[in-house]
């Protein structure tokens, strides 16, 4: 069984580290919040109100534009302003481990050892649109432990990357000379989004006629909003890299606050009971999952392995004591589904519909590991099967 990453048991303490500077304690919760280790998102619950401060800028565009040169370049140009960047790459997910191919690292191995530059490599995990469901969190986070600039790079996949506009203060769009025929392809999805276009390889021919395809798709596309910036850059020389950085703190200064995310009911994990942990393992990590968090809840008498799987977890239980109910469980049913838990936006507003529907729950909300809120569904109000609630929240 791999060996689960050992985290500070001192919330406060670790939180200060973080803000400190410390990039190991940031490194730690990058990890636990990427999978959704309840006291990583404490964490990053604690450092909340010192977010803010980060111009969050968000490069995407077509593969083979130059994104992981450019963004490396303007590291680079921000560390020169005496500034701090974190770096968001989210690379595809390997077939092989589940994680991510680490292209994006790999090509920005010159900041190694500047502590001003924090680079993590995430996989997308299955998640469409270009980006990682942690990408926000992890940008957060980035943001309270002091980042100047958060730089979020997307996988690169084309028109379906519209998610990054929801998550960056600022988008920037990137193309190369040659895609005349991508620009018209992108204009119903990227060129909508952007805030500034990069005109990347503009060493290359083609450039001049790759910024009028640009102007005439924004021509063509909705009327009414400000035309944006195009830039020519030569990334790998470090030309227009200023300019860009320029124009990006020129609409980060007027840019609105993006609207909040919609937040809707959705699968938090499927909690299952065996006989121990240890030998259940096996067969998740035969199918690429591995134990991200283990701990002993002490109200429940049960031990827990919570294994990432995408958006959602695996919770396997494990009697820690003759009484748990995890014991009772076991004894009558046998290993198996446990319960479902469901996150849901408001709690209380789902309780009281619940009561009022005359659905059984099984006790008050009340705080769980992570200090987050739940409650349980009667199986005879919830067609057999145990359903566990949990307060959705901004983590």
């Amino acid at each position: 069984m791999g060996q689960a990453y050992r985290l500070p048991a001192d919330m406060n303490s670790w939180a200060a580290k973080i803000r400190a500077g410390d990039s190991r304690a940031l490194a730690r919760a990058v990890t636990g919040v990427e999978n959704r280790d309840p006291r990583a998102l404490e964490v990053l619950r604690e450092l909340a109100p010192h977010a803010g401060h980060a111009r969050i800028v968000g490069i995407t565009g077509a593969p083979g534009a130059g994104k992981s040169t450019l963004v490396d370049a303007m590291a680079a140009a921000i560390r020169k302003q005496g500034k701090t960047v974190g770096i968001i790459a989210v690379d595809p997910t390997s077939p092989l481990t589940g994680g991510s191919i680490l292209g994006d690292r790999i090509r920005m191995q010159r900041h190694h050892g500047d502590p001003g530059v924090f680079i993590r490599s995430m996989a997308t995990r299955g998640a469409s649109g270009g980006v990682a469901h942690a990408t926000e969190n992890l940008a957060r986070l980035m943001d309270a432990a002091g980042k100047d600039y958060v730089l979020i790079e997307t996988v690169g996949v084309g028109q379906s990357e519209v998610k990054i506009a929801g998550l960056a203060r600022v988008t920037v769009v990137v193309l190369a000379p040659g895609m005349g025929d991508d620009v018209q392809a992108l204009k119903a999805g990227l060129m909508e989004i952007a805030d500034v276009f990069v005109v990347n390889k503009a060493d290359l021919p083609g450039a001049e006629r790759a910024e009028s395809e640009v102007r005439t798709a924004l021509r063509l596309g909705p009327q009414g909003r400000p035309e944006p910036p195009i830039l020519r850059t030569v990334a790998t020389e470090g030309a227009g890299i200023e300019e860009l950085i320029e124009a990006v703190s020129a609409v980060a200064g007027h840019a609105r606050p993006k609207p909040a995310r919609k937040r809707q009911t959705r699968i938090d994990h499927l909690g299952i009971a065996v006989d121990k942990i240890d030998d259940a393992l096996g067969l998740y990590e035969n199918l690429g999952l591995r134990a991200a968090h283990r701990e002993t809840v002490e109200a429940e008498k049960v031990n827990v392995a919570m294994l990432p799987a995408g958006d959602s977890r695996i919770e396997l239980l494990e009697a820690a004591s003759p009484d748990s109910p995890i014991s009772r469980f076991l004894a009558k049913r046998g290993p198996g589904l446990h319960h479902v838990a469901l996150r849901v936006p408001d709690l209380a507003a789902a309780v009281e519909r619940l009561r009022a529907s005359g659905a059984r729950l099984l006790h008050e909300p009340r705080r769980g590991a992570g200090g987050h809120l739940y409650v349980f569904v009667h199986p005879a109000s919830a067609g057999g099967v145990l359903m566990e609630l949990i307060e959705e929240s901004e983590s």
